[in-house]
């Protein structure tokens, strides 16, 4: 479904874009927000057969969408409950970042093989032949399969001439690759917080909308009216996400026009990190006082070393990760200023809000929460001429964007800064690859190695937070990574 502009996406806009035109123009918070569900929920087009079913569920995601939690079904609480709270400018993420929206959830089946319709009752029967547990029947001429008895091995699947047994996998839970995705007892999904690692790519592919992560929105843009100096800093993810013709230099005059009072790449820390790892592995891994090392630039990466191989954690790269680099960039220049990372990533939310960097950054949203803020001020980037300039990375930090950018980015200033030095570079996309990844060093099959992680499949354009198909971002920010300047960092 990414890239395709579902009715999950639509409603994911609608609610940043009405949240955002709550904090621009509300001048009765309460009542307004009571009356957003009426609003939202037409009386003659619901998606779900029940207009109160549906204005249920927008009443949680708005709740999120202001930076509450959901409220508990076995007690009452008021839909603006919290509310005074984050009617604020300075309110970090509190975890859980990723929420099950309980009447939203369709109860999915976990892990199930079916028999459809395809079934041509054969005389064969392969798929009652190889059945270890006498599961598949035959009943009315067709293949039959005994739920209770299934022990989920696929083999019926497997020999199937015409392809007619489905395998059915709850969305969220096949792509979550750490397992974090639970029953409760209504058989509805809920997300385990100390497995989760907050990546977002449960969210991204439930087709049923029934997973939201906080958003920020309403606090920054409460920060821009309370006459705050806010300065943006736009991930290497960004280029493509707001339209095939909207240029890097558009996109920052448009977020100026938005009340931005500049705007920065982040790509410029990610140049100050590839420079640091390039050095770390030379006199940390070839040196041989680590056997490998660990990039640090997804969280969700870093939290799934920590939490799942906390043996590997003194191999996680102590340089800052880009975000926090090009935020102290920022404060350096504009000690005044307070700092908002745009990016597509989850993630991030929760690593702003650790202790020693909500200093740094201030406040995180994703493209998506930007396109709704765009759409509540009528700002078309499209139709901005642009009177700005967005420059000053190399290709090296744009090149951060994509799964085996990072890697490629330190094996070139390593190969430029340090000639004689043999590299070892390995990458892993995706959580479940991640992890096979992290095994396969500790069991010491990735010695002398400079390991990669990226939590989301294809890299940060493939982001929960992102606007269009990983594969047209990938090539966008491939051309952008071209056009800059210098290819790596100078060394200092």
């Amino acid at each position: 479904m990414r890239g395709i502009d579902t009715q999950v996406r639509k409603n994911r806009r609608r609610i940043f874009k009405e949240v955002a035109n709550l904090a621009y123009n509300s001048k009765n918070l309460i009542d307004d927000i009571e009356a957003l569900p009426y609003k939202i929920v037409d009386y003659d087009e619901s998606e779900y057969q029940s207009i109160y079913r549906e204005r249920s569920i927008v009443r949680e995601r708005l709740r999120l969408a202001m930076g509450m939690s959901l409220r508990p079904e076995n007690r009452p609480v008021h839909l603006t409950q919290g509310l005074e709270e984050s009617n604020i400018s300075e309110k970090y993420y509190e975890p859980p970042l990723m929420q099950v929206i309980p009447s939203a959830c369709n109860a999915c089946p976990e892990n199930c093989y079916q028999v459809t319709d395809k079934c041509m009752g054969c005389v064969a029967h392969p798929c009652r032949e190889v059945c270890p547990r006498d599961a598949v029947s035959m009943k009315n001429g067709k293949s039959v399969i005994d739920q209770e008895k299934c022990i989920k091995c696929g083999k019926c699947k497997t020999v199937c001439p015409y392809d007619a047994i489905s395998h059915q996998v709850r969305p969220c839970a096949g792509v979550c690759g750490v397992g974090a995705i639970k029953n409760d007892e209504k058989g509805r999904a809920v997300i385990d917080s100390e497995l989760c690692v907050s990546c977002g790519q449960c969210m991204v592919n439930c087709p049923f909308g029934a997973i939201a992560d906080k958003s920020q929105i309403f606090q920054l843009i409460r920060a821009m009216q309370e006459g705050h100096k806010i300065i943006a800093q736009l991930a290497p993810a960004f280029v493509g996400q707001f339209g095939p013709d909207v240029t890097p230099d558009m996109l920052k005059t448009s977020l100026k026009e938005l009340g931005f009072y500049d705007v920065y790449e982040t790509a410029l820390g990610a140049d100050k990190g590839a420079m640091y790892e390039a050095e770390q592995y030379v006199n940390e891994v070839v040196s041989g006082d680590l056997p490998f090392s660990l990039t640090s630039c997804c969280p969700s990466w870093a939290v799934l070393a920590k939490k799942y191989f906390p043996e590997t954690i003194d191999k996680i790269s102590n340089t800052l990760t880009p975000m926090v680099a090009t935020a102290r960039i920022i404060k350096k220049e504009h000690p005044d200023a307070k700092v908002v990372f745009i990016g597509p990533c989850a993630s991030k939310k929760l690593e702003a809000s650790r202790r020693t960097i909500r200093s740094d950054v201030d406040f995180v949203i994703t493209f998506e929460e930007l396109t709704g803020m765009f759409e509540a001020r009528g700002i078309l980037p499209k139709e901005i001429q642009a009177m700005d300039e967005l420059k000053g990375a190399t290709g090296a930090g744009r090149g951060y964007g994509v799964a085996g950018g990072v890697a490629s980015a330190i094996e070139d200033c390593i190969k430029a800064y340090y000639p004689d030095t043999e590299v070892k570079i390995e990458h892993a996309e995706g959580l479940s690859e991640c992890k096979k990844m992290l095994i396969l060093a500790k069991a010491g099959k990735k010695d002398c190695c400079l390991i990669e992680g990226m939590a989301c499949p294809g890299g940060c354009v493939a982001g929960a937070g992102t606007n269009i198909a990983i594969v047209q971002a990938a090539k966008e920010l491939k051309t952008f990574k071209e056009s800059a300047e210098l290819r790596i960092p100078e060394k200092k």
